[in-house]
């Protein structure tokens, strides 16, 4: 998938805490030619039903940096209310009274070059989250 004049970037997100894909999640790209100019936002996108964002804008020339910014906590909120109306027969004190999520967003920087397609997983749970460089 690479344009030959600038990368391009793919993204997906996993519910490891119950083992799916996270619909409806946020996304946010942004991109710099070099790591001390200012961010520029591209636009953003929602995750589908397989937690992936299909339609994430494409970068600039000359693009050296992206970021991704996940807002999480509105999906985590969402499940947690489902969770919770859903266990209203539990007794109180088994109640999680807890926030739904520990880290409310999660920004993840990366450096690229021309040519070349970046895939950026996030793996995620309400307390915890992990990324790496896809294929």
């Amino acid at each position: 998938m690479s344009t030959g004049t600038t990368a391009s970037v793919s993204t997906h997100i996993l519910d490891t805490s119950v083992g799916r894909p996270a619909e409806g999640v946020a996304v946010r790209l942004s991109a710099r030619p070099d790591r001390d100019a200012d961010w520029r936002a591209l636009g953003g996108s929602a995750t589908d039903a397989d937690g992936r964002c299909g339609d994430l804008p494409a970068l600039p020339v000359g693009t050296t940096q992206v970021r991704l910014d996940f807002a999480v906590e509105p999906y985590f909120r969402e499940r947690s209310a489902n969770q919770q109306a859903d266990a209203q027969q539990d007794a109180p004190a088994n109640r999680d009274s807890g926030p739904a999520v520990f880290f409310p967003e999660v920004a993840v920087t990366f450096a690229v070059v021309p040519g070349e397609h970046y895939h950026v997983p996030l793996l995620l749970s309400p307390f915890g989250y992990s990324v790496y460089r896809g294929s």
